[in-house]
């Protein structure tokens, strides 16, 4: 079990990476839509056109890639959204069962249909050097493979925790302490 916590671990370090490339690509987001709104308005004032397709697509595509960097990051740091109000009333190791049961039998399903449905939409992208249809716009292949590198690390994050939910119904404290630090110090009521 140390060897799976230690692949979970690695796992965990990737989603981490990309978490933090995305924060970063907030910045640029922020960059981008100031000089859109800058460009846009100096150049009503001075009569020239400042502002172009290029940038304001770039902006989308920007924005596209902070959600799909952040998926396994989101999971790893369990602040999904989560609407199961009977999931509060358990604790970790009910919680532990709920979450594993939800992540093989839907989440890691999802990933691998994902992949599957956005594989040959890509490379059909990356061939034919799919382009924007508005006038100025921006290669449409980069930013479609940012799809299969969400499904990609949203796949390996949910396996990095399946492990970890297998170590907490296994009784594993640090694990549990982890992944349901709040919930740890309190009685279960299942």
């Amino acid at each position: 079990m140390r060897s799976l916590l230690k692949f979970a671990t690695a796992i965990d370090a990737i989603s981490e990476f990309f978490g933090a490339i995305a924060n970063y690509v907030v910045v640029l987001v922020i960059l981008v839509g100031f000089y859109n709104v800058v460009a846009r308005y100096i150049g009503r004032l001075i009569g020239v056109t400042l502002a172009s397709n290029t940038y304001i697509e770039l902006q989308w595509y920007l924005f596209s890639v902070i959600f799909f960097l952040g998926f396994g990051y989101i999971l790893k740091h369990g602040v999904n959204v989560r609407v199961d109000f009977l999931y509060t009333r358990f604790g970790p190791q009910g919680r532990a069962w709920i979450d594993l049961l939800g992540t093989v039998l839907f989440l890691i399903p999802f990933c691998l249909i994902g992949l599957y449905v956005t594989y040959s939409p890509v490379l059909r992208s990356w061939v034919t050097w799919e382009m924007s249809s508005d006038a100025g716009g921006l290669p449409r292949a980069p930013i479609k493979s940012f799809i299969i590198l969400a499904f990609v690390l949203l796949l390996l994050q949910s396996i990095a925790q399946v492990i970890k939910y297998v170590a907490v119904l296994r009784g594993d404290p640090e694990v549990t302490q982890t992944l349901y630090a709040e919930e740890a110090a309190l009685p279960a009521t299942e």
